[in-house]
């Protein structure tokens, strides 16, 4: 297949994939990897598990730099920037439209119905994913140990930085306890940056501030608003309850909860605002994808760094696993809910070629439905 025809793939994947998916980090992953891997194999499901490892240690918004991975890994440089722009793309236009309601209007759409439904349709998904990771990062009895230890410790509240971490440095003691090996190099991750001190609110500044947040985000996107909170209510750019409806925003809408940052920067300063906060927050994701997409490779073929990977792989796995159990508490509230998700369990199981874009579909489809009974 020639590069323009490889790009032209990559791009209407994730295309579609911003457009649908909904559900947050875990949802996108179990649906990249039921297209990436499952689907196309344009890598392997280790390969994969490596990219989830890595983009979970190093900052900014762990779903959309999946994204930039595999387009690297299928196109080279260029399909980084066609996947990640694809995937961002249908988010942040959806919500500008909302920011641009929002502000004309006072109030957001009601589409509750719709995200009823698709919540515990997302959760069949990601149940699917992390069978099928967790099936290949579970390399051996330890690894298994450890995710263990790794679901106890999230369900117990502990950051998902540090069990992943903690996760892949057990993982390289343990290999280099079992190689009799007496020296350690350590594995230190990208360290930066402080917020901005309060400034002159225009598109410049929201730009410098959003630009400086994506550089030191770790984790889940929703870590996003406690930045903001401080950075951006406490200085009086915008309203707690603005806040409160950006976070709103980036939970009803498909793609990288990250596009909140479009509505916010439209609040402060219209589309200039929006525009200059939504390449500030993704822009350090593109740098850091191609900085360290080249590295994993040949971490990889390291044995010591191979063993911190599998270790890191299979705690990846049991957040999944966590972010799925914490989801399951709060969505599966009543015999509605419970529904969808068992009828879209029994889909991803039993019809394992079904498209994941039409269990999302037919999830917003129920949950409208039921909502009026």
């Amino acid at each position: 297949m020639s590069q323009n025809n490889k790009l032209k793939e990559i791009a209407i994947l994730f295309f579609k994939l911003g457009s649908l998916a909904f559900g947050g980090p875990a949802a996108h992953i179990a649906m990249m990897e039921d297209e990436v891997v499952k689907k196309r194999k344009w890598m392997t499901q280790e390969h994969f598990l490596d990219i989830v490892g890595i983009t979970n240690l190093i900052p900014g918004p762990n779903s959309t730099e999946i994204t930039m991975h595999c387009g690297h890994k299928r196109a080279g440089w260029k399909g980084l920037f066609v996947a990640g722009l694809c995937f961002i793309f249908p988010a942040v236009v959806i919500t500008g439209l909302l920011a641009w309601l929002y502000q004309e209007y006072g109030q957001l759409p009601e589409v509750e119905p719709f995200v009823y439904g698709i919540k515990p349709a997302v959760i069949a998904i990601i149940v699917m994913a992390a069978y099928r990771l967790g099936k290949k990062a579970a390399k051996n009895i330890k690894l298994v140990v450890l995710g263990v230890f790794t679901i106890i410790a999230g369900l117990l509240g502990v950051n998902e930085i540090i069990a992943l971490f903690v996760c892949g440095t057990i993982g390289l003691l343990l290999f280099v306890f079992d190689e009799n090996r007496k020296k350690l190099n350590s594995f230190v991750p990208f360290i930066a940056l402080q917020l901005l001190n309060p400034i002159k609110v225009g598109s410049t500044k929201i730009f410098l501030v959003f630009l400086k947040v994506g550089a030191i985000l770790y984790g889940s996107g929703y870590v996003l608003f406690v930045f903001l909170d401080s950075e951006l209510v406490g200085n009086g750019w915008i309203t707690r309850q603005e806040l409160i409806d950006a976070v709103a925003v980036g939970q009803i809408t498909p793609g990288p909860v990250l596009s909140a940052a479009t509505f916010i920067g439209w609040q402060i300063n219209g589309f200039s605002g929006a525009l200059a906060a939504t390449i500030g927050i993704f822009l350090p994701s593109f740098l850091f994808v191609l900085i360290c997409n080249p590295l994993i490779p040949k971490m990889r073929k390291s044995k010591l760094f191979g063993a911190f990977l599998d270790a890191v792989n299979i705690a990846a796995v049991a957040l999944i696993i966590v972010v799925c159990i914490e989801m399951g508490k709060d969505t599966l509230i009543d015999w509605k809910t419970l529904g969808i998700a068992i009828i879209s369990l029994v889909i991803v199981f039993w019809f394992k070629k079904a498209n994941s874009a039409f269990i999302v579909i037919g999830g917003a489809f129920l949950g409208y439905v039921l909502s009026f009974i």
